[in-house]
């Protein structure tokens, strides 16, 4: 048998490509609401300490399912894609996510995870633009590193991290990178999270200082092109006139003759 027609798998290739990105678009805000879901399960428990046992347990069920629902969203736009290998390789960071908290049954790294598996498909999203990319991503870390730092420095004999208020501002000195040294974490979970703060702070900070330097460069660009027009423009202009200035110098001389 010979090679399937070029025609044949160019519309294969394009079914499946159009099969995952309609899976995509029709999964994205479904996945944005689970991960609210996600964000409320994760807060209950650590806002709330003495929440019920039943409360706890329920909170836990709804991050499992979330993750669940991230894991089955990576199987199937895996199974979409045309490239199963090369979708691997340009995904891992989605694979990561799904597996680690596999590894380890922490609710830190369902927290991981999920922050992950979320910023990934924001990305796919391009209705989403890098400016509300940006003020989410600064709203979520802010909002789950404190979350984060008070569950595992609240109980810790030497934290001074006792309340959300405190983690609250300790989250946002350190993503700003400002460290006032009023409050700091002391085990060394916390201090994992204080690191993964100031990285991101610092991603974060030089995705805006880019998008900023961009603009201006397109702002400069678009206006040498109005003036390179507008240049372009008054020189024919200017041909135009030198033309018409030498045919009426040429009736002139008729005329004269």
């Amino acid at each position: 048998m010979g090679a399937p027609p070029l025609h044949v798998s160019y519309d294969s290739a394009m079914q499946q490509q159009s099969a995952q990105f309609r899976w995509e678009q029709h999964t994205q805000r479904p996945l944005f609401g689970l991960a609210l879901a996600f964000a409320v399960a994760y807060a209950v428990p650590i806002v709330r300490p003495d929440a019920s046992r039943g409360v706890v347990e329920v909170c836990m069920a709804v991050e499992w399912v979330v993750w669940g629902a991230f894991a089955l969203d990576y199987a199937v736009r895996l199974g979409l894609a045309r490239e199963r290998l090369l979708f691997v390789r340009t995904h891992w960071l989605d694979l990561a996510a799904v597996l680690l908290p596999m590894l380890q049954p922490m609710r830190l790294l369902r927290l991981v995870s999920t922050l992950l598996l979320v910023g990934q498909r924001a990305r796919m999203a391009s209705q989403i633009r890098l400016t509300t990319y940006v003020a989410g991503s600064v709203v979520g870390l802010l909002m789950f590193g404190s979350l984060a730092v008070l569950s595992v420095e609240r109980d810790a004999p030497d934290g001074n991290i006792r309340t959300l208020g405190d983690a609250v501002w300790w989250s946002f000195t350190t993503m700003t990178t400002v460290g006032y040294g009023d409050h700091a974490p002391t085990t060394g979970l916390g201090r994992m999270i204080a690191v993964g703060l100031m990285l991101s702070g610092i991603a974060l900070l030089g995705v805006v200082t880019a998008n900023i330097a961009a603009w201006f460069i397109a702002r400069f660009e678009k206006d040498d092109v109005e003036e390179r027009r507008q240049t372009e423009a008054i020189r024919e202009l200017a041909e135009e006139v030198r033309a018409l200035r030498g045919e009426v110098a040429a009736l002139k001389g008729t005329r004269v003759q």
